[in-house]
């Protein structure tokens, strides 16, 4: 996304270490494993008479995958799964931002994995702007969305003696960005 400043729009950009983009997906039917991408980032461009006019892009690194086992995120950044040596970057670019409430939107836009781009929608909550201690301005924005892995390519499994699967087809996706005004 372009960095220039757009009549009306307003630029923000990731702080990434107060930023993250977590999953969970169930495992052996039983219990819900977490993860998350150590590395992203995300630029906002915000139309602040009317939100639903605004952009957002995040771009998220698939070999940054971290879900406290090594093993595990080799596994997932392998073929089976994200393949990020050909597929580097998962990315999600906003088409339409439809407002729920005050403070809550649906942003529905292309979600990038492996190469395969399909539309989603993210129930999205924003907080702010605030001062920071600094005289700048943050922005908070949180947003969930539930996706089927198997439509972006990602179909590795294994069928359980009782009857189920290894790893869930649905995973939920937590989105918190700390957003810094540029």
């Amino acid at each position: 996304m372009e960095a220039v400043q757009e009549r009306g729009l307003a630029n923000w950009q990731v702080d990434a270490a107060h930023s993250e983009v977590g999953f969970a997906v169930r495992h052996l039917m039983v219990a819900n494993v977490k993860g998350r991408f150590q590395n992203l980032t995300a630029d906002l461009q915000l139309e602040e008479s009317d939100p639903t006019h605004s952009r957002i892009r995040v771009d998220i690194d698939a070999a940054s995958i971290d879900t406290r086992s090594e093993q595990r995120d080799q596994h997932l950044r392998s073929a089976d799964f994200f393949d990020a040596e050909n597929h580097p970057r998962i990315s999600f670019q906003s088409d339409r931002i439809e407002r729920v409430s005050d403070d809550r939107y649906r942003v529905t836009g292309d979600l990038t994995i492996r190469g395969v781009t399909r539309q989603v929608s993210l129930d999205t909550e924003v907080s702010g702007p605030e001062k920071d201690p600094w005289g700048g301005e943050r922005l908070g924005v949180s947003a969930t969305t539930k996706i089927d892995r198997r439509d972006f390519g990602l179909t590795w499994n294994q069928a359980l003696e009782t009857g189920g699967l290894a790893v869930s087809h649905d995973v939920k996706i937590n989105i918190e960005l700390e957003l810094i005004r540029q």
